[in-house]
């Protein structure tokens, strides 16, 4: 006999890489168990992807938000495995891994094997001009300190000046964790970013003792400075093929629009399911709903649906940062550009937080004896400079550049990309604003939320979180069947 039960109407709110992987999900789900399922995304730009995009320009191959992911954690590898993208995937560049740190107005090579917040190899670092000899005494000290036994959440500034001193705070791991949060790191919540670090000193007493105790394996990358950068992956494209490749694979079975802001989520018609008006006023109904929108934009849609949801979204903060992407003849620079990028202390005093060399990371970012490099201004600790328009920017970032690396002339071309309040930040208590926001979700039947606001900044962590929620939509799916 015939299936006559309804098909399950499910929106999604958002087309960046999260709404985009649950899009996907859903419909490897949906052939896998041959249900009907009508999905609907919508968008409010013009161009699915958000944060993630890559443009070609004179030559050069430019990545305007991430251009690579870390592969330890399987979101994004598995996701372009499923899309057939193995043989797009791209190594980093071998002989450039490692990173450049601002030291008293010059670059230096982080000593070999510190990673984040915790030495692999003490030699390197007392071998470093970064660190005075007081800050690598303070430093290995650290073996020796015990445990801290509270479970308060504990600021990322804090844990490392009560286990390393502030001069390995202020010199090493603010520029090294402020170039992925963009964050003020007396407000940086470790629990809720990095708590493998709190794990090793609660296991091992000392993260020193954790990092001998541990045993390196095939992909641990130890030997690089700064991210782990062996473990990172780029696609031969840029991060536009992943977008290119979910949007072909959802495009036969996902309804896709563009350039449709939403103004409200509400209840649908007798409490069932949910209705969605749109700011034209159009309006339409669905069983279940996924927003993948910053928590700023899902807090304004909301508020008719919850007023105690809409508030705990308005509790997480974002910054606003800039990227301007500039290209360069290698001998206008003076560096030697031996590593994937520098980072800048904010005791620096410098405009900029950091800056990427694209074109050391990957060989096919640039023509032949041209260097791209992409310097990111603003962030937690510097709003002001986002205010700035196009043109002052890129003059700010030309002094910048040419007073950290020895940038001489005018680049062949500059291009600002601009994000603003798209960093969230996981301040201090991140982690229990988080559990309220799923607790008054979870009461909402149907109604799912998503993103790189809640359990991580990274592309596998967005791809994840886009996932789980497209599996709990269809788990719920299955239970209507049965």
């Amino acid at each position: 006999m015939p299936d006559h039960r309804p098909t399950q109407r499910v929106a999604i709110l958002g087309g960046g890489l999260t709404g985009l992987a649950a899009a996907h999900r859903l419909c490897e789900l949906s052939a896998e168990q041959q249900t009907g399922l009508e999905v609907t995304l919508f968008e409010a730009g013009s161009r699915l992807g958000g944060l993630v995009g890559t443009v070609e320009r004179d030559g050069y191959l430019i990545d305007t938000g991430a251009d690579s992911f870390i592969t330890n954690k399987p979101g994004a590898l598995q996701l372009c495995q499923r899309l057939g993208l193995s043989d797009r995937l791209q190594a980093t560049e071998a002989r450039y891994r490692g990173a450049l740190v601002l030291s008293r107005g010059k670059p230096q090579p982080v000593p070999e094997g510190f990673q984040l917040l915790s030495p692999t190899a003490m030699w390197p670092i007392l071998r470093s001009p970064i660190l005075s000899p007081w800050g690598k005494l303070r430093m290995g000290w650290e073996y020796f300190l015990p445990a801290q036994t509270s479970k308060v959440d504990e600021s990322l500034a804090s844990f490392v000046r009560r286990r390393f001193g502030a001069e390995a705070l202020d010199r090493l791991v603010q520029p090294l964790v402020g170039g992925i949060y963009t964050s003020d790191p007396e407000q940086l919540s470790l629990a809720a970013t990095m708590p493998r670090f709190l794990e090793m000193e609660r296991e091992h007493g000392s993260l020193i003792r954790a990092a001998y105790a541990t045993k390196p394996t095939a992909t641990d990358d130890r030997t690089s400075s700064g991210a782990r950068y062996g473990l990172f992956a780029g696609l031969r494209g840029g991060m536009q093929d992943l977008v290119a490749a979910l949007v072909a694979a959802v495009s036969p079975r996902v309804a896709l629009h563009l350039g449709i802001r939403i103004q409200a989520l509400e209840p649908g018609p007798a409490g069932k399911g949910y209705t969605i008006t749109q700011t034209d006023g159009a309006q339409s109904v669905f069983d279940q709903v996924i927003v993948t929108l910053p928590p700023s934009r899902a807090a304004e849609i909301v508020g008719i649906l919850a007023a105690p949801l809409q508030q705990a979204m308005q509790l997480i903060e974002s910054a606003s940062s800039a990227i301007v992407v500039t290209g360069h003849d290698l001998r206008q620079v003076a560096d030697p550009l031996k590593a994937f990028g520098l980072v800048i202390p904010h005791r620096e005093r410098r405009q900029i937080l950091a800056v990427s060399f694209s074109s050391r990371k990957f060989p096919n970012r640039a023509p032949e004896g041209k260097v791209l490099l992409r310097t990111f201004v603003g962030g937690a600790l510097q709003p002001e400079l986002c205010d700035l328009d196009d043109d002052a920017i890129v003059r700010l970032v030309r002094d910048e550049l040419h007073g950290t690396l020895g940038v001489s002339g005018e680049p062949e071309f500059s291009m600002v990309v601009r994000y603003p309040q798209a960093m969230p930040q996981y301040t201090l208590g991140h982690l229990e604003r988080v559990a309220e926001i799923e607790r008054l979700v979870a009461c909402h039947s149907g109604l799912e939320i998503a993103g790189n606001a809640y359990h991580g900044v990274g592309v596998p962590d967005a791809i994840h979180t886009g996932e789980q929620a497209a599996e709990r939509v269809w788990s719920r799916v299955r239970t209507s069947e049965a």
